[in-house]
């Protein structure tokens, strides 16, 4: 996987994000440990998901960046992987495998 790659699916996410975005300020608390709790309990029971099936983009930008965020740490945490098999090919994430 290339990091160019995921900066595009990224940006496309971003973009949809933004198109549902609704002109109201307020102050919302997100937990980057509970969007990673969340990212978790998606991939529970499942082989793999796409990335961009993580994103709940209706949400707006903030919810989506901390999700993001969230995914990061997951993998700098080695819980879970992140793969792509060619350039351009969809990105697929996993839960990495623990043994017993």
């Amino acid at each position: 996987m290339h990091a160019a790659d995921l900066r595009s699916a990224w940006a496309d996410i971003l973009r949809r994000a933004r198109l549902t975005q609704h002109h109201r300020i307020s102050r919302e608390e997100l937990s980057v440990r509970e969007y990673m709790t969340f990212v978790l309990r998606k991939l529970q029971d499942r082989r793999f998901a796409e990335f961009d099936e993580l994103f709940g983009v209706e949400h707006g930008v903030p919810v989506v960046v901390v999700t993001f965020i969230a995914l990061l740490e997951l993998a700098r945490e080695s819980l879970v992987e992140i793969t792509q098999a060619e350039a351009y090919a969809p990105i697929y994430v996993r839960l990495a495998y623990q043994p017993s």
